[in-house]
């Protein structure tokens, strides 16, 4: 299984990006599908999950700017993030499961900067 995370890059404050992560190789059946970030000299974070249906749960710091969403017919996990803040600014890693198992996607850097 491979997780391939793109759309990150350099972005001025209350900027907004959109990353992309798609699950491929043998999987089945995803049921959760999120995204975690990590800032230099800091754990990594839970940012957004979505669950197989609709549900989904956000970290309180990006609460009503960030919003996860999902293709199941691609296997494709969004996170579109606006009103960027400086303090975003992270790698940005994605994250599935499927069954007893979990994957990471390789990580994608996020700068929110002027």
């Amino acid at each position: 299984v491979q997780l391939q995370a793109s759309g990150g890059g350099l972005v001025q404050p209350g900027g907004s990006l959109r990353l992309s992560c798609a699950a491929s190789g043998r999987i089945f059946s995803i049921n959760a599908m999120g995204w975690y970030r990590q800032a230099p000299g800091k754990q990594r974070e839970l940012v957004a999950v979505i669950s197989s249906g609709t549900s989904t749960n956000y970290a309180d710091s990006v609460k009503g700017r960030f919003t996860i969403s999902r293709d199941n017919a691609k296997n494709t996990v969004y996170l579109q993030m606006n009103s960027l803040k400086p303090e975003d600014t992270a790698v940005y890693y994605c994250r599935v499961w499927s069954g007893l198992r979990n994957y990471w996607g390789q990580g994608t850097q996020v700068t929110v900067s002027s």
